[in-house]
């Protein structure tokens, strides 16, 4: 004969549901959830230890990863919860058992930690610590229990985190001059040495370009534009968590070098379009551009950055030496917020071409800047 279960609890095709009077209290009605009866009387036991709670007037015990997930349930609405999900989701590997009045400074220093040993910028870590402070203050100021007590008495001060000395996010930019251009390409790998000549000529990031997907190339009936124009969508969820800045659509241009990169793609892969032997590229900043980096002899000494982004720097700096105005060099590096980029006219799309175009012209020595290009195509060859 089975034990006895625990009064309150009836059985509803294959769950377990309360209907107890509880002293003091009213009647508690709901589901468990649950098929067991075991894991359903445990639920009952917790949901009565929680009244008991409540009526003497104290906070329960609530933990991190509850706080966070109705974070998430509240805020789907926001352009911005898919980033913020996935910093909840590397944060739980650290706090998600936590109780809540146990987040602070201290408990999130092994998630600070292991994300500087991860390589992430003081920036992503930032903003990781930005949800956190977010949740930890509507626990203490908006979110209630049942006797109307906050969840949380008290949000502690959550400290930003300052870059590390000698990081990359701490360093100077460093926009290349021809010669070292030159340089790094003839150090880089065919497929690298595409996407920064790509990424040099059009002032992309670098998630733009290992992302750029072949269906955002637009068709135009203009031949002067035919093949020059890709607009990545607001929404796109591009590679290592990016997405477009602002969340608005992206114009991208394409000079006649960055053209001739991109026709020298098509066929290769029928998604995305730049690839490496048929498969997707996620980064560009990995230590074989680290190598040729170093290979080509520019700066490693701690002062100034050797990354991809120098490339965008280059880029914008160039298109200033030429005269370039800043509204449209802000077009360019898709700095300008609030604007529909699918609905520049062709007029102004023709500005940007002609604006982009002055970089494909090395006119110190009168030669194109991208003769280089051509030692990659033979080499590759080879």
């Amino acid at each position: 004969m089975g034990r006895k279960r625990s009064p309150g609890l009836t059985k509803r095709g294959e769950i377990w549901h309360i209907d107890k009077e509880v002293r003091g209290w009213g009647r508690l009605c709901e589901s468990t959830g649950l098929s067991s009866l075991e894991d359903a009387e445990l639920y009952l036991a917790d949901r009565l230890r929680e009244i008991r709670l409540i009526r003497s007037g104290q906070r329960l015990p609530i933990k991190w990863r509850e706080a966070a997930t109705k974070f998430l349930t509240e805020n789907m609405h926001k352009a911005s919860i898919d980033k913020d999900a996935q910093h909840l989701e590397l944060l739980d590997e650290h706090i998600g058992s936590l109780l809540i009045d146990k987040v602070h400074d201290d408990s999130l220093r092994p998630f600070i930690d292991q994300r500087r040993r991860d390589g992430v910028r003081t920036k992503t870590i930032n903003n990781a610590l930005t949800v956190v402070r977010r949740i930890l203050n509507l626990a203490a100021r908006s979110w209630r229990l049942e006797n109307g007590l906050t969840w949380l008495e008290t949000a502690p001060l959550i400290s930003m985190q300052k870059p590390a000395t000698g990081r990359s996010d701490s360093l100077k930019p460093y926009p290349l001059d021809w010669d070292e251009q030159e340089a790094l390409l003839s150090h880089l790998a065919p497929h690298l040495a595409k996407m920064t000549v790509f990424k040099v000529n059009t002032g992309c990031r670098e998630s733009e370009v290992t992302g750029l997907r072949w269906e955002w190339e637009c068709q135009t009936d203009l031949t002067e534009l035919a093949g020059r124009i890709f607009i990545i969508p607001g929404d796109a969820v591009l590679p290592n968590d990016a997405g477009v800045k602002n969340r608005d659509d992206r114009l991208v241009v394409l000079n006649d070098i960055a053209k001739s990169v991109v026709d020298s793609c098509r066929g290769d892969h029928p998604d995305y379009v730049f690839v490496y032997k048929d498969k997707h590229i996620l980064r560009m900043n990995n230590s074989s551009w680290q190598r040729a980096w170093q290979k080509a002899g520019l700066p490693c000494n701690g002062t100034y950055r050797k990354g991809v982004h120098n490339l965008r720097h280059t880029c914008g700096r160039r298109l200033r030496a030429a005269g370039v105005s800043k509204e449209t060099r802000s077009v360019i590096l898709g700095h300008r917020n609030g604007d529909i980029t699918t609905h520049y006219s062709a007029p102004e799309i023709q500005e940007i071409l002609t604006a982009l175009n002055k970089l494909c012209q090395d006119k110190s020595r009168k030669t194109p800047a991208l003769t280089v290009f051509k030692l990659r195509t033979a080499r590759q060859a080879a």
